[in-house]
């Protein structure tokens, strides 16, 4: 049967009625394409920009470790953007700063994802999450939001590393 093997294969190796592992498994596999995408790349490549927007590879992993740490430390873990010291905006997560750095970009990001799988450790994927602007939120919902959200920025990273490649 096809779906078997299809089971069988990558983040889909993981128990078939267990959602939580199933949500753990895709989001730790897109977690790690999108760092991946600069992989072998030189600081000018991972800063340059290829379409009129502010995205950049190093950009990219730079907002999603926001994203991460929005969606775990603020609206799940309950703790201000202010107090954690993040820019406010989608927009504004995208910047690089003069001292930004692959390795350093890549550790932020580390760290976010780090403090995201911590805050998330021991709770139920129907615990509610108070923290969102706009009312509470699931777990479940929380997991679904940050998959999405990675599973769209790994397609812009991928493009961006292959125009990058081509040149």
């Amino acid at each position: 049967m096809a779906v078997d093997r299809v089971a069988q294969r990558g983040a889909f190796d993981v128990p078939l009625d267990d959602q939580r592992t199933q949500l753990d498994a895709f989001v730790e596999e897109h977690r790690s394409a999108i760092e991946a995408t600069l992989e072998g790349l030189s600081e000018e490549q991972a800063r340059r920009r290829l379409v009129p927007s502010a995205t950049t590879l190093l950009g990219l992993l730079k907002h999603v470790a926001w994203m991460q740490r929005v969606w775990f430390e603020e609206c799940v873990g309950g703790t201000s953007r202010q107090e954690l010291g993040l820019v406010s905006s989608a927009d504004e997560s995208f910047q690089l700063s003069d001292d930004d750095s692959i390795a350093s970009v890549t550790a932020a990001y580390r760290a976010a994802c780090a403090t995201a799988r911590a805050v998330v450790a021991d709770l139920p994927l129907d615990a509610i999450a108070t923290g969102h602007w706009s009312g509470p939120r699931t777990l479940n919902w929380v997991y679904l939001q940050v998959l999405r959200e990675l599973a769209h920025h790994c397609g812009h990273a991928d493009i961006l590393r292959e125009q990058l490649l081509a040149d």
